[in-house]
């Protein structure tokens, strides 16, 4: 062979390579989508009523079954969908058909087949690892075109998703992450490794949701619906101190370094009646906890034992260890909660309206983060909303906090009009365990009179009838369909 050849040859080699990797990347870019979204959010104070419709953008990818696989929070309180491909100008009509607030992924339809032509689907592949080369694919705001971005993964570990405050499985990642990018995919070779969701405003820190939460996501689907996380649904506590670990008859050298403290067992832990609060939890499916709390996943990389719980499926069992009273045991749990449904206050509800309930002129609902986050854009939340959220644990005799928002001002409320955001602990002599007890509490009474009393002992007195023959008065007046949501009359 003549050196003019190795040179031909040698070029057509680099040639070819290079139309394969363009080739490679056209599969992927073809398969990254656009999405337009028109949403419009609930008032929590006006719980009848929607804001204004306002404009979003996010980013999606093709996968398997004809689906487009974006972030939950792109599409939360969607009213319209449409999507387009990249290098494609034509837009489809678009529906979400599943989503999954909790870990931020949702799944969207195309009726039209058309819009699938030559898409490549994208493909889960492994979970990433730090120092691994990714590229984030996406539409940030200010263009129309597609913007690939490189970074690294930087360290893989149980991080809070910003969306719903859930703690789970998350990579970091130094590519730039906009407004817009959101949902896109994140690539390593020519496998979906993530679907970007979130940043750290002005600094080079994002994230994606990595594959094992995708997979497992996917996975719930099978069946046709989606039933969500499980979780132990128990608060531990670490124990590091040397004087607590001895307090609690830690003293075997096997477990000097093991071991979290159960702290609390809220109402409605599949634990509960199994773990005690002083319980110690030293393994979790034969796979030691030490005592920050943290299981090896992976060798030489730890993360939150929760994650062991979180890869499993609604239904499923886990067996626990645990050392209590000097001794120890196992415990078999059978994983029946979801993520955070345990929460006395439950965090940021998305696609569904607000409960309440008006009884002369007075706005009933049950207390939601997403009061606090309405109260959050203009001033601090109320102490007392601060302290139930965060600090309070459900119980049976306590399954929902009842408030009253505000008061329509009428002639049957005249002196109570400036009452708002009050806590309602009782209704017509009964003690309040959940919203329903209020709106029975109102319903059954047959007394000349409605009284309400709030946590700090505050009476209010409506007389029954005079609320009753004003309610089409107050509702007309305040251009109000119905005295109740829909959740409410579907009860009835």
């Amino acid at each position: 062979m003549n050196r003019l050849s190795a040179v031909v040859i040698l070029a057509g080699m680099i040639i070819g390579g290079a139309r394969g990797a363009e080739a490679a990347e056209r599969d992927i870019t073809g398969a990254v989508v656009k999405i337009y979204v028109v949403s419009a959010e609930r008032d929590y104070w006006t719980p009848w009523r929607r804001e204004a419709p306002s404009a979003v953008y996010g980013s999606g990818c093709v996968i398997g079954g004809r689906r487009i696989l974006t972030s939950a929070h792109v599409v939360a309180d969607a009213r319209f969908l449409i999507v387009k491909r990249a290098g494609t100008a034509e837009k489809y009509a678009a529906r979400v058909r599943f989503v999954a607030h909790e870990c931020d992924l949702a799944i969207l339809d195309v009726e039209d087949d058309n819009f699938f032509s030559g898409a490549e689907p994208l493909v889960p592949g492994d979970l990433v690892s730090p120092c691994d080369a990714v590229t984030v694919y996406g539409f940030p705001e200010g263009g129309e075109e597609l913007s690939v971005t490189a970074g690294i993964v930087s360290r893989v570990e149980q991080n809070v998703y910003a969306h719903s405050r859930a703690q789970l499985l998350c990579a970091q990642i130094d590519a730039a992450i906009n407004a817009g990018s959101s949902g896109g995919p994140v690539i390593r070779g020519q496998s979906l490794v993530g679907i970007a969701f979130q940043a750290r405003k002005g600094e080079n820190i994002s994230y994606m949701v990595p594959a094992p939460v995708i997979r497992r996501f996917l996975r719930d689907l099978s069946d046709g619906r989606y039933d969500g996380i499980p979780s132990l649904e128990i608060k531990t506590q670490p124990l590091e101190n040397p004087d607590l670990r001895l307090k609690l008859g830690l003293v075997s050298e096997d477990l000097q370094f093991r071991g979290v403290a159960v702290s609390r067992i809220p109402h409605g832990s599949p634990a509960e009646g199994l773990l005690l609060p002083g319980d110690v939890l030293l393994a979790v499916d034969g796979r030691a906890v030490a005592y920050d709390g943290t299981v090896e996943f992976r060798p030489g990389e730890r993360t939150d034992f929760n994650f062991l719980v979180q890869e499993k499926d609604l239904g499923d069992a886990v067996e626990l260890e645990i050392h209590r009273q000097g001794g120890r045991r196992k415990v078999r749990v059978k994983l029946s909660a979801p993520l955070n449904s345990t929460r006395l206050v439950p965090y940021l509800q998305y696609d569904q309206d607000p409960t309440f309930f008006i009884v002369g002129g007075f706005v009933f609902t049950p207390l939601t983060y997403n009061h606090l986050a309405q109260w959050q854009m203009d001033n601090m939340p109320p102490l007392r909303f601060i302290y139930y959220s965060e600090l309070a644990v459900r119980k049976a005799e306590r399954l929902q906090v009842v408030i009253l928002v505000q008061v329509l001002a009428d002639e049957v409320n005249v002196g109570y009009h400036f009452l708002e955001d009050e806590v309602i602990v009782e209704a017509n002599g009964v003690r309040l365990k959940d919203f329903a007890d209020l709106v029975r509490a109102v319903e059954s009474n047959q007394g000349p009179y409605h009284e309400f009393v709030t946590e700090t002992g505050f009476s209010v007195i409506l007389s029954r009838e005079k609320a009753e023959a004003r309610r089409e008065a107050i509702l007309k007046n305040y251009a109000i369909v119905i005295d109740r949501s829909d959740d409410l009359r579907k009860r009835n």
